[in-house]
């Protein structure tokens, strides 16, 4: 009993920050469309839009256990892109704080890659992945 509950403690973590981070950008698209072009990126509130629906996907991925693992996988890499892009090296001179959100992110990627090994567990769970889309149901 105590596995379940934390694992669906740890799902509603991982969905409930993508959703927070969603709700941001689409209370204000545009700051987030400002803050990408910042970092130097061409059509920013094309990206910011991006970035919202596809958090969106991980957020539903999550809470729902449909695609977990591939969806732990997508996020781990979105959020190693994230570190270096929005708080990497050319970011700490000056700000010490940078580094430690840098590091941040690697904390959440070995929870992620955890999830992904582990998967979304028993309960309350929409056992969907890539694995069952391509390998044939057995034959009763």
């Amino acid at each position: 009993m105590a596995r379940t509950i934390a694992i669906l403690v740890a799902r509603l973590i991982f969905g409930g920050l993508f959703v927070m981070a969603t709700t941001f950008k689409f209370i204000d698209m545009q700051a987030t469309a400002g803050y990408i072009a910042g970092a130097g990126f061409p059509f920013p509130l094309f990206l910011a839009w991006m970035a919202a629906i596809f958090e969106v996907g991980l957020a539903a991925a999550f809470l729902t256990g449909a695609f977990f693992s591939e969806a732990a996988l997508l996020a781990g890499v979105y959020v190693v892109f994230l570190a270096f892009a929005f708080h990497g090296p050319s970011h700490w001179e000056g700000n010490q704080a940078e580094f430690g959100f840098f590091v941040d992110h690697f904390t959440f990627l070995a929870g992620l890659l955890f999830a992904a090994v582990h998967g979304p567990g028993e309960k309350l769970v929409l056992n969907l992945g890539v694995k069952q889309l391509f390998v044939p149901a057995p034959i009763a």
